[in-house]
């Protein structure tokens, strides 16, 4: 097959849309198929800097189109490409199917081009865009958002969800033709066997426990919640990931670890050394993370809603917490920072709660999607 994936957000942004469409490359790549990604182009400066949108990936062409920066997360870029160009361009490629990676801005006008053509289209719904606006202080668009998410979704041949939540949510907006499918978990790379003894007497000279987060530091995903782990005796709190928060979030979290972004082995061996990941974002689709961190066997403390509700056990793998209770938050993290047994009981059951998860697996059904859409389209 050849495959035109529509990306809103790409390299050298790193995000969840970023890994699976890279997962997905990887995987199309292996088995034989060809593929062309469209994305939004990086500030000029960073073009110059060499710090832009690399040229290809997993030997596959890149091309990028004009773009805007995000004013409240300037890392974000917004495609300002016509439906025209857009259209030319596939015209051009001529793709037997196209993906709309987390399709909202790019992913609707590239939609509207692929329809115009007669390609048949699978979006992934990955971003619950309508609850940022009110983290981002705008919650008059919050209606008009999930009008927009409902039209783009309805559009497409198929619409892929992450999470029973998403796949429900969706379902509530009355888009009909939805899958479920989740992510894979590299259990190579994420693994307890990476769990880094001088990383943990640096950070944790007096054998504190070491509570961890992983993921941008933006107002979505809460992290300043945080704060109720300030005082906790013995503890150390591990952030993970860099974003427009992190000056205020170093200011509300003061005895906390910063490393920045990380990634690779590095990453996997900061995740393996923490005694208990956890994750305060309420607007998660699915949360890579928690995955990751359950195959190095961390027990996970996360909120209630989203793709969490799908990979936690609670009382199991980690427990849940409802949303906005930030004291049951602090109550859980206690229950499982104090108690080594429960804690090392917890883990071992995550660890094996993710055994199989495979990307492989996970691209195969991706394949088997596009096969069924296309020949659903050629029937019509």
């Amino acid at each position: 097959m050849k495959i035109a994936i529509i990306a809103e957000s790409f390299l050298p942004h790193f995000n969840g849309v970023t890994n699976s469409v890279l997962r997905a490359l990887e995987h199309f790549a292996a088995r034989g198929h060809e593929a062309v990604v469209i994305c939004p182009a990086a500030a000029r400066l960073d073009e110059l800097r060499g710090k832009g949108v690399p040229v290809s990936a997993h030997g596959f062409p890149v091309h990028t189109v004009p773009s805007v920066p995000l004013a409240t997360y300037p890392a974000v870029r917004l495609a300002t490409v016509s439906t025209l160009r857009l259209r030319r361009l596939l015209a051009d490629i001529r793709p037997d199917v196209v993906h709309l990676a987390s399709p909202f801005v790019l992913g609707w006008k590239a939609q509207c081009a692929a329809e115009q053509l007669g390609i048949p289209t699978v979006a992934m719904y990955q971003t619950e865009v309508p609850n940022y606006a009110n983290r981002y202080k705008m919650p008059w668009l919050t209606q008009r958002l999930w009008d927009h998410v409902r039209t783009v979704h309805s559009s497409a041949d198929l619409t892929l969800v992450p999470s029973s939540f998403s796949r429900d949510q969706l379902s509530a907006l009355g888009v009909q033709r939805l899958s479920l499918l989740g992510r894979g978990v590299d259990t190579e790379q994420f693994t307890p066997t990476r769990r880094d003894a001088a990383f943990r007497k640096a950070i944790a000279p007096n054998g504190e426990r070491l509570i961890g987060f992983v993921g941008r530091l933006a107002a979505e995903k809460q992290v300043e919640d945080l704060r109720v782990l300030n005082d906790l005796e013995n503890t150390r709190l591990v952030i993970v990931g860099s974003g427009p928060m992190e000056p205020s979030l170093r200011q509300a979290l003061p005895g906390a670890h910063f490393t920045g972004f990380l990634s690779g082995t590095r990453l996997a061996s900061v995740m393996a050394s923490l005694d208990v990941f956890v994750h305060t974002g309420e607007s998660e689709t699915f949360c890579q993370t928690i995955q990751e961190s359950m195959a190095c066997a961390v027990p996970v403390v996360a909120v209630g809603r989203g793709g969490p509700l799908d990979l936690v056990d609670s009382s199991r793998t980690g427990w849940l917490y409802q949303p906005g209770a930030l004291d049951d938050l602090r109550a859980r993290v206690v229950d499982l920072a104090y108690d080594d047994a429960k804690r090392l009981a917890f883990g071992q059951a995550a660890q094996r709660a993710v055994q199989g998860r495979s990307w492989e697996s996970i691209g195969d059904q991706l394949l088997t999607h596009y096969r069924s859409v296309c020949r659903s389209y050629a029937a019509s």
